[in-house]
């Protein structure tokens, strides 16, 4: 792992967390986070590039911003093409992400792509990236958030399924019960070692 931080996106994760002896672990979903941000900087003194989502996407998050954060610096909005860019691309991406002087550098590309992405310039981009999945497009208001009482209950992830099921059954599917196997394997091994506390 080589982020510089890595914060519990999911409810799930953070009640892992609690229940492994970290009490003060909470989620940390990536909409709630931006609003942090942007409520944090929002006189100016720190500045904003977004990359990623489509351009409708983009369009609205532009004007919801505008409209609740009129003071907040941002230089540059994009969102890039859904395809492998070219090296020249990359480069003039790069560049043009450099010469706005950026601090934060949100990252909207929906994982896992955006981790690959921000994994493979890591030593290119000068700001601070953070990588926020579907936050460009909750915060636009383009695709809506589960209700408080799924996010409570952990459905949120069924709320975001029924929406767009073609695109996420398998991040879901698979990615969730890859969780689940290695949270049963890390409780195996707990179990060897002596400690038995059940974790699920």
């Amino acid at each position: 792992m080589e982020a510089s931080y890595v914060m519990p996106d999911g409810r799930p994760l953070s009640k892992l967390l609690r229940l492994r002896g970290y009490a003060q672990a909470r989620q940390i979903a990536g909409p709630d986070f931006m609003g942090r941000i942007w409520e944090a900087t929002k006189d100016g003194t720190l500045s904003h590039y977004f990359y990623g989502g489509s351009e409708k996407t983009i369009e609205a998050l532009r004007k919801r911003l505008a409209k609740d954060y009129p003071e907040l610096k941002i230089v540059g909005m994009e969102s890039p093409p859904y395809r492998p860019l070219t090296d020249e691309e990359d480069r003039e991406m790069v560049e043009r992400i450099n010469a706005s002087g950026a601090d934060f550098i949100w990252i909207g590309l929906g994982a896992p792509k955006q981790e690959y992405f921000m994994r493979a310039h890591k030593d290119m981009l000068c700001g601070v990236m953070l990588g926020v999945g579907a936050g460009f497009d909750f915060q636009a208001g383009t695709v809506k958030r589960a209700p408080e009482w799924m996010q409570k209950h952990y459905l949120e992830w069924l709320y975001r399924f029924c929406q767009e099921p073609g695109r996420l059954w398998r991040r879901y599917v698979v990615t969730n019960l890859k969780f689940v196997a290695m949270v049963m394997q890390y409780q195996r091994r707990r179990r060897k070692s002596g400690s038995i506390r059940r974790i699920l």
